[in-house]
């Protein structure tokens, strides 16, 4: 088979375009959260997207518009319950993270029951991409680069002293509710294309792949959005060739990659 004959159909144009911006703005944003002991808010969240949509299936309604603001919103106070002194982290993650799949589990059961939309947002589906997701998915995603670009150096700063930025005069609450309204964003937008169960892996993989090869934080997000775009296309034909689902496949080709990285990291120890 012709490889690049895969790109002719426009599914898989689709597919390629919304996956390497949100592939990119996961790897980014996954540096941060990383660095910060915040690798879970991906999978807290993409767990209240899957409630969320639930909920929008149920009604009638466009899951991918309902999702971002209680996404955005569930970010926001998320943020709020991991900074009260009685909360930590992972406490918070996972209140959030199991209620929110309570939710959306309790209402499929008595509405629609587990529907194709529903299946497509789960697990993630190529064909589930329509042009206007992909609008919608480059123009947020573009959102995302930009203000993670703008802020650069105050996030920098945020992520590795919060107490020295806080000195400084930095607003250290406004970065960190910045850094995860575009983690919301990004998770929604990955929804469509590597499901709402394997999308946090998005922003965990890259940026631990990238700290095995690199020290300097700036190389360590070059290293992350590589890995992540190449990564996904990798695993997008992968999953074309071998009639595989997309987010599986890209998964494991992030594993993959995790693990060659560990290995170089091991051989220069030597």
């Amino acid at each position: 088979m012709n490889l690049l004959t895969m790109f002719s159909y426009p599914f898989m144009q689709r597919a390629l375009t919304a996956g390497v911006l949100v592939s990119l703005c996961c790897a980014l944003l996954g540096v941060s959260l990383v660095l910060k002991r915040y690798s879970m808010i991906g999978d807290g969240l993409s767990h209240v997207s899957f409630g969320a949509l639930a909920i929008a299936v149920a009604l009638g309604l466009t899951p991918l518009y309902f999702s971002i603001p209680v996404v955005i919103l569930s970010a926001f106070f998320l943020l709020r319950m991991a900074s009260h002194p009685r909360w930590n982290n992972d406490a918070a993650i996972a209140v959030m993270s199991a209620s929110a799949l309570a939710v959306g589990i309790l209402v499929i059961s008595l509405t629609t029951g587990m529907t194709t939309d529903v299946d497509n947002y789960m697990f993630g589906s190529v064909l589930a991409m329509t042009s206007a997701d992909v609008a919608l998915s480059v123009a947020l995603s573009a959102a995302v680069l930009v203000l993670f670009v703008l802020f650069y150096h105050k996030l920098f700063a945020v992520t590795f002293d919060e107490n020295f930025s806080r000195a400084t005069g930095l607003r250290v609450d406004w970065y960190n509710t910045l850094l995860s309204v575009l983690t919301a964003l990004t998770i929604v937008l990955g929804m469509r294309m590597m499901g709402a169960m394997l999308i946090s892996s998005l922003i965990i993989f890259p940026a631990l792949t990238a700290m095995r090869l690199f020290r300097s934080f700036r190389g360590v997000v070059v290293c992350a959005g590589i890995s992540a775009t190449v990564c996904f296309c990798v695993g997008l034909t992968a999953s074309f060739v071998l009639s595989t689902p997309v987010g599986a496949s890209v998964v494991i080709v992030d594993l993959a990659a995790f693990l060659l990285s560990c290995l170089i990291a091991a051989l220069r120890g030597r």
